[in-house]
């Protein structure tokens, strides 16, 4: 193993030897190089002549570039073309934390991480996989859960999926979770949390939060070691008041000695940017300091490093230029309410229209961009999915047993007709 990957090792083992045992055998060998290429590039930084870096430079000392890009983006090229730090701008890093306690105000006071930037939150996820997956470990979820986790999760590592179930009696079954964890043997678990869930587009109630919270610090109790991921995607995206507002992660940050708790979310959804790639992980647990969260973003730059190397410095620098905006917060406030119109719009036409329940039933949902419905028996999804797009132009997702629709896709106006249509083809179906 490389001296600087033992050396950061030994320091988790001092600080919280819990959080060495969540490691992978690969987490364990990673480690950002401070020495190498990475190391002899910054110590010539600023000198007269610098011939370590491997991009070119005009005369002038900007980035070399072709006009006919560099002509279509407003920013200063320097923060256009040049590598990115692998483990993110440190200005945007900075931001995003600041950002990540205004929007949780639980977590103020407390020491958590700097993010680490990823390209985005599938990336965030697979480097986490490496970072604490070994193969065929066990990971507890809902059974209803996004599709791309089999690839993220499934295929590279073997991991096996220990599902429970998601909904009883139109809420979040916290009594099947409460059994994976705390039945069985004290040792450790990781539990992936989605919220906004996707597909379901549910998110728990502050009374179901407040009672996932305790679970979990249950099963810390016992003595089991549990690896808390929170994959936030849809953060923020919540229609009702009983909601609870913030991540998980604010409440789990500092929970206990036990619980690594796991942020990962970005600009994706948040920021309606889906194709600029920029995700964060940060992490939280009770006693954390400077110094073990110094280990562990090493690990996860490292591993981003032997990666994809860095995320795109475009799009870090054009979101902290948003960030900056005095308009950013009321443009977000205004997409935030057109979703919103919309669910508001689901949810009115499913209560209005009772015959639908004679073919489906809507799963509960509060937040995100989607909702699902389950068929009723007889009815087959793949058959009603090829029927809603051959004759009543409209496509909608089948999976996980489930009819999933992206009500954040379609205007107000035609959310009638999508329902309308959907009760059509299942009648034609029967």
């Amino acid at each position: 193993m490389n001296p600087q990957a033992i050396e950061l090792n030994q320091l988790i083992q001092q600080k919280n030897a819990t959080v060495y045992d969540l490691l992978s055998e690969k987490g364990k060998a990673a480690f950002f190089p401070k020495s190498g290429i990475l190391g002899q590039t910054a110590q010539a930084k600023g000198k007269k002549i610098n011939a370590t870096i491997g991009a070119a430079i005009e005369d002038d000392g900007t980035p070399m570039r072709l006009q006919s890009i560099a002509s279509k983006v407003d920013l200063d090229p320097a923060k256009i073309f040049p590598y990115a730090p692998s483990y993110g701008r440190p200005d945007l890093r900075q931001k995003w934390q600041s950002m990540i306690v205004e929007k949780n105000p639980t977590l103020k006071g407390k020491e958590i991480s700097l993010p680490v930037v990823t390209n985005a939150l599938t990336h965030g996820l697979s480097i986490l996989g490496q970072m604490f997956f070994d193969v065929e470990e066990k990971v507890v979820l809902s059974d209803l859960f996004w599709g791309n986790y089999n690839l993220v999760f499934k295929q590279p590592y073997a991991v096996q999926f220990d599902v429970y179930n998601t909904f009883k009696n139109g809420a979040l079954d916290v009594d099947a979770l409460e059994k994976k964890l705390l039945d069985g043997a004290v040792e450790k678990k990781v539990v992936l949390l989605n919220f906004p869930n996707n597909p379901t587009g549910y998110s728990p109630t502050r009374d179901e939060a407040k009672t996932i919270i305790a679970i979990i610090k249950r099963s810390a109790d016992q003595g089991s070691k549990l690896l808390v991921i929170l994959d936030d995607a849809y953060f923020g995206l919540v229609y009702n008041q009983d909601v609870y507002k913030e991540s998980l992660f604010a409440e789990l940050a500092d929970l206990h000695e036990n619980v690594l708790a796991v942020k990962v979310d970005g600009s994706t959804k948040e920021d309606y940017v889906w194709g600029f790639r920029v995700g964060f992980v940060t992490y939280g647990i009770k006693g954390g300091d400077k110094e073990i969260y110094s280990a562990l973003e090493a690990k996860t730059a490292g591993l981003i490093r032997g990666n994809i190397s860095n995320a795109p410095n475009i799009s870090q620098s054009l979101l902290l230029e948003a960030y900056s905006s005095p308009d950013y917060a009321k443009e977000k406030q205004e997409k935030g309410e057109i979703l919103k119109s919309r669910y508001e719009a689901v949810a009115s036409i499913l209560n209005k229209k009772s015959e639908y329940a004679e073919y489906f039933t809507p799963l509960p949902f509060n937040s995100g961009y989607f909702m699902c419905v389950q068929l009723k028996e007889g009815i087959d999804g793949e058959v009603l999915r090829n029927l809603l797009l051959d004759e009543y132009s409209t496509g909608v997702i089948w999976a996980a047993g489930v009819i999933r629709l992206a009500y954040s896709a379609v205007p107000e106006s035609l959310i009638a007709e999508l329902f309308d249509n959907l009760y059509k083809a299942c009648k034609k179906l029967v």
